[in-house]
């Protein structure tokens, strides 16, 4: 039996791990589940052949990056190898070459009336397997199981060394899961393969990244019958966010092209969060107002060009603010790397030529607008990073669902690919 008709013949094995990987219900943040959704994990990788093993975050490290009331929330990320297949022979012959497979684990909150009633339930109908996680990304995760599952059954050998990261925390900022991966764990790739951020014919080759900053208007409280008294924190606030527009315009004009004609352009995004200070009342003048700037980076540009832009751009406006100035803060939420890796090496070509097979249309590249665990592979690392998985649809949103299709479809990919290999 080949690896492609075991997968064939076990839809059902798929579905069944991939509703227990759903019915954990990781919700980041907190981080809730991390202990048994990794034990799972890493007895599923030895099950399928590999070594594995789940790396602790130490307990000094969890403390600097998560707020007080998470440090008893412990983090783990799950390590994969396997070594069974012999270098090859010949004067000329060089030791294969390592792919790395990582996928995130964890999933965003839920809100909403979900038409299966329980978001983790992971019901299946009408070809279509629902809950959180599905999507984004358990379904990844499990088809690539299956795969590594086939291969082993089938007495495949991979041409391919393997490395399989199942990591924390990406629906947050990825610092203690693939960011300290990269960093801190036994890995030594030539390629990696992220489980997102390509589907269908489409392989992803990049992603925007994003600048998260907040804008903290200090103002001065007066009684509200005697506003003059007092600096209104909200009408400066939206002063500086109305003068805003004229950045995220002048950003327009910059334009990065992915190599199947995708444009991609920066973006502005101001107040998904806003707030005013303790002590707000209807009849008080607001001595302070926040709000958050989402500032998407394309792969031409760097963050830490569109942070210094977004600053210089802020403390010039201010400087024309009306009346009593306010003092303003500007603080750094977050950031992630945008990333492009151009698809001109063997691995490209390899992965392009089984997403071709399956889907009976030439592959193509483009790039992600939103950003996932891709840099951390392609810059810490300088490998050759691409992104492929079965997707789905709603992700982040109710009702989100994977199809079983493309789930069985990425799975045939994962193991061609291994046991293709690649030719440098």
């Amino acid at each position: 039996m080949s690896p492609a008709a075991y997968i064939a013949a076990h839809e059902a094995d798929l579905l069944s791990l991939l509703r227990q990987l759903v019915q954990l219900p990781t919700v980041n943040p907190p981080g809730n589940h991390y202990d048994a959704i990794t034990r799972l994990l890493a007895a599923e990788l030895t099950a399928a052949g590999l070594k594995s093993r789940r790396l602790a975050i130490p307990t000094a490290t969890l403390r600097k990056h998560l707020p007080r009331d998470q440090w008893h929330l412990s983090r783990w990320n799950v390590l994969g190898t396997l070594d069974s297949a012999p270098a090859r022979k010949g004067a000329a012959a060089s030791p294969l070459k390592t792919l790395h497979f990582n996928a995130h684990y964890d999933v965003v909150p839920v809100s909403g009336t979900w038409t299966h009633g329980d978001p983790f339930s992971g019901k299946v109908a009408n070809g279509w397997i629902y809950g959180r996680g599905t999507a984004d990304m358990k379904g990844s995760i499990a088809s690539l199981l299956l795969a590594l599952r086939a291969l082993r059954a089938t007495r495949t050998t991979p041409r391919l060394r393997v490395e399989v990261s199942f990591t924390a925390d990406e629906e947050t900022d990825s610092a203690l899961g693939a960011g300290w991966l990269v960093k801190h764990a036994p890995i030594r790739p030539n390629y990696a393969l992220v489980l997102e951020g390509g589907e269908g014919r489409r392989i992803g080759c990049g992603h925007n990244g994003v600048v998260w900053l907040e804008v903290v208007v200090h103002g001065r409280a007066a009684h509200g019958s005697t506003p003059h008294l007092g600096v209104n924190a909200l009408e400066h606030a939206s002063r500086l966010v109305l003068t805003l527009r004229d950045h995220a315009n002048a950003l327009r004009d910059r334009l990065f092209t992915a190599p199947n004609g995708e444009e991609r352009r920066p973006t502005l995004n101001i107040g998904g969060v806003f707030s005013s200070g303790e002590g707000g009342k209807i009849n008080t003048v607001p001595a302070l107002a926040r709000f958050s700037i989402d500032r998407r980076v394309t792969p031409a540009e760097s963050v830490a060009t569109a942070e210094r832009e977004l600053r210089a751009f802020l403390a010039a406006a201010v400087k024309n603010l009306p009346g009593p100035r306010p003092r303003v803060e500007v603080l750094k939420i977050s950031e992630n790397h945008p990333c492009f890796s151009p698809p001109d090496h063997a691995y490209a070509a390899a992965l392009a030529a089984g997403v071709s097979r399956e889907r009976r249309c030439r592959a193509e590249f483009g790039t992600s607008q939103g950003f996932n665990d891709t840099h951390f592979f392609a810059h810490e690392l300088g490998i050759p990073t691409l992104g492929y998985g079965p997707g789905g649809e709603n992700c982040h949103a109710v009702d989100e669902r994977a199809s079983v299709r493309e789930l069985l479809a990425s799975a045939r990919i994962y193991a061609g690919l291994l046991a293709g290999g690649i030719i440098d």
